[in-house]
């Protein structure tokens, strides 16, 4: 009796402490295609609540139809079908509402910038808008602070009224059960510190750039927090002497998900890996959530999908261990 409650015991640990029934997406369902009018929202009205567009991967559907669709490029798929007529990420962030969390929370830059994801499916007439909820963002990367998680989720309040207040529709919100047992890959990289940091830094950058790309990963994004804050908005960021952002993808891999079937896990995509160097300090902290993530709080029951997942999972894991990468 008292092994088999060890092992309940156990088991039930491999699962992270957040166990309920928690909001996973935010969507505001329009009837139409509702392109034009949030590509004019991005365009002329972001910036009036204070966020910025730090990479723009507009119409991924039609990449997906040149490459997979299209019968003389050499990846093409033998079971092509044209699924969405518009699949689009916008890499999104309000950097000024983010600048004292980031001081204390680094890890929300596991979703900073985040997706703001908007698709259309070519089997009915409607278009979705939105993003992941805050609170399970916030999970994943396995923020504490109340008042960095209130601080948050409050900033994505002018951003939701926006869409609604601009493209209406029905408000639809859906819920998982659980998260995985591990929502974090998280890395340090030890390093002898130079006089000149900025030549470490593109050191690693180049290293780190061309061990994905071998893969056949996209960079898709790249955001300095340290530059930002420090040379564009003229605000002190002296906790960190680095701080940048990687936005990742596996193009085969999110075809495999985006285009067949679950257009709604983009929300996730591209994935961020942030990386910084606290003040005065030897070692490069690096994290990102794992795309098991997707599996458990998307519902992902389809068992290719399933495997794809944990493939980049370990393939990620293994790639950021080859350039010298320890995981913790």
């Amino acid at each position: 009796m008292f092994n088999k409650i060890v092992k309940t015991t156990v088991a039930l640990s491999l699962v992270a402490t957040v166990a309920f029934g928690a909001n996973s997406t935010r969507f505001n369902v329009i009837e139409g295609d509702a392109t034009a009018k949030y590509i004019d929202l991005i365009e002329n009205d972001l910036n009036g609540i204070h966020f910025n567009v730090s990479e723009a991967r507009d119409r991924v559907d039609s990449v997906y139809a040149s490459r997979y669709g299209n019968v003389e490029d050499p990846e093409y798929d033998k079971d092509w079908t044209k699924n969405l007529d518009n699949l689009s990420f916008f890499s999104i962030s309000n950097d000024k509402a983010l600048h004292p969390l980031l001081k204390v929370a680094p890890e929300v830059a596991g979703f900073a910038p985040f997706n703001q994801l908007i698709y259309k499916k070519s089997a009915e007439n409607k278009t979705y808008v939105g993003h992941l909820d805050p609170n399970t963002m916030l999970d994943i990367v396995g923020t504490k602070d109340a008042n960095v998680r209130k601080a948050f989720v409050a900033m994505f309040d002018p951003l939701d009224d926006l869409v609604s207040k601009r493209l209406a529709g029905k408000v639809e919100t859906n819920t998982f059960t659980a998260l995985p047992a591990k929502t974090m890959m998280n890395f340090e990289y030890k390093f002898d510190r130079p006089d000149d940091l900025s030549e470490f830094i593109d050191s690693f950058q180049g290293k780190f750039e061309t061990a994905f790309e071998d893969k056949k990963y996209i960079i898709a994004g790249y955001k300095n927090f340290k530059e930002r804050y420090e040379e564009d908005l003229g605000m002190e960021f002296a906790e960190y002497d680095a701080f940048f952002v990687y936005s990742l993808c596996h193009f085969t891999f999110s075809y495999n998900v985006f285009n067949k079937g679950r257009p709604d896990a983009g929300v996730f995509a591209p994935c961020s890996m942030y990386a910084y160097i606290k003040k005065d300090t030897n070692t490069l902290v690096i994290g990102m959530p794992t795309l098991a993530n997707w599996t458990a709080i998307m519902n992902i029951q389809d068992p290719v999908k399933q495997e794809w997942v944990k493939k980049i999972d370990a393939e990620i894991i293994s790639i950021m261990k080859s350039i010298g990468a320890k995981e913790i």
